[in-house]
């Protein structure tokens, strides 16, 4: 059974602290399955061109192809393609959109910039909750009109203080409808996987994810009205219009959401990017409200250890679309999810912070339905699943996000130990 909308609103990013700890590192082979051939590949590092800071969240994308990923968090990148990639497109908000040849393996790019200038004939002010709604009413026609299959590659990691203690990364693919219809057909399954734990006793206090890639899914803000983008639900909010920016090369409204009524499960404050010319919504930022602490862990934690006192900090996301002819459609979700645990009469606490991202690299020629024994279900976690798939060849063939350096150096403490 579809779990509600609510449940969708309030649980599905976030999972349930336990002091059960599962293997260090999957070893069970995986099923034999067909391998794609990228056998070409380009690898880079992205900088602001003014002051040579590294460029997170960059999109890279192989022109007139599908393949894509993002940097890390030092501007890193990967991108592999079963054709030569003689160019690549690169993308971000607030700077030029900049098409590059790949005449080299490895690729130093700079971004400039986008200072915004607006044609005398564009109009920024209004009403922006009529803009809203015209954002919403045009949705069947902005986005993907037909089902796709998406390959996906997702990852989570928990750090405790500035240390990584978990390390969950997979391949999935991830089925979608047609924006006319809502999630509730919509499904992943895992292709590859592997989990590193760290194995100090200390590190005993661990979080399960609820839903792994299937999050993303559901979590799309566009098509899951319930979360956001409902007239109920925009009733509870005030608005205002912020800065136009540029992303990709295209004047982008942006709107400006607080709370504005007293509910039972807490808000959000957040952005809404209205592209000026299609008015879809190419990006949307959400944080809840963390001021009403109780509503707050209500909202974000299933379970916990008997006498563990936990906090929540932040919890926020960022969905991210992106256009392909004259549709849209989800490229990009990250969350982060930062709070603190304590034990009772203990004086100190702890912080924890988890990142959860995933990427839409390609798309399935065949849009197939997930068959329902596959489907990653809403209720399970990456880490208990991750034996079952797990592939001494994990990076072949795949478009990554690029380990950060010391996610990278994580990794290789983990397995080490």
């Amino acid at each position: 059974m579809f779990p509600s909308a609510r449940y969708l609103k309030l649980v599905l990013l976030l999972a349930a602290l336990s002091l059960a700890v599962p293997a260090a590192f999957a070893q069970e082979p995986a099923p034999e399955q067909v391998q794609d051939s990228l056998r070409y590949s380009v690898s880079g590092k992205v900088r602001d061109a003014h002051n040579g800071a590294s460029l997170q969240f960059v999109n890279v994308v192989v022109p007139g192809r599908l393949y894509a990923t993002v940097t890390n968090a030092d501007g890193e990148f990967t991108i592999k393609s079963d054709i030569p990639i003689t160019g690549l497109n690169f993308s971000l908000l607030g700077y030029k959109t900049l098409s590059v040849p790949a005449s080299e393996s490895y690729m130093k790019v700079a971004l400039e910039p986008d200072a915004l200038r607006l044609a005398p004939a564009v109009v920024v002010a209004g009403d922006p909750r009529t803009l809203v709604r015209e954002a919403m009413e045009r949705i069947r026609d902005n986005y993907m009109d037909r089902d796709e299959l998406l390959k996906c590659f997702y990852r989570e990691t928990l750090q405790k203080r500035q240390r990584y203690i978990y390390v969950s990364e997979a391949v999935a693919r991830v089925f979608k409808t047609s924006y006319a219809y809502g999630v509730y057909r919509d499904a992943s399954a895992l292709e590859k996987s592997r989990v590193l734990l760290s194995q100090r006793k200390s590190d005993t206090l661990s979080v399960k994810f609820l839903g792994g890639p299937s999050q993303a899914a559901d979590f799309d803000v566009v098509k899951n009205a319930d979360i956001l983008l409902s007239n109920e639900e925009l009733n509870l909010y005030s608005m205002q219009m912020g800065s136009p920016v540029m992303i990709n090369d295209r004047l982008n409204h942006t709107v400006n959401i607080s709370p504005a009524s007293e509910v039972e499960y807490p808000l959000y404050f957040g952005t809404l990017f209205i592209d000026a010319e299609s008015h879809a919504f190419t990006r949307i930022e959400l944080s809840l409200d963390m001021r009403d602490e109780q509503k707050a862990t209500r909202s974000v934690l299933v379970s916990k250890p008997a006498g563990l006192r936990f906090h929540p900090r932040e919890m926020s996301v960022v969905i991210d679309y992106r256009l392909e002819g004259e549709r849209w459609r989800l490229n990009y979700f990250r969350s982060v999810i930062r709070f603190s645990c304590d034990w009772r009469k203990r004086l100190f606490h702890t912080n924890y912070t988890s990142i959860n991202e995933l990427i839409v690299t390609d798309k399935y020629p065949e849009a197939l339905p997930i068959p329902r024994k596959e489907q990653f279900r809403h209720r399970d976690a990456l880490s208990e699943k991750a034996a079952f798939f797990a592939d001494p060849d994990f990076w072949k063939d795949y478009n990554i996000i690029e380990p950060s350096t010391s996610l990278e150096h994580a990794v290789d403490k983990l397995m080490k130990r």
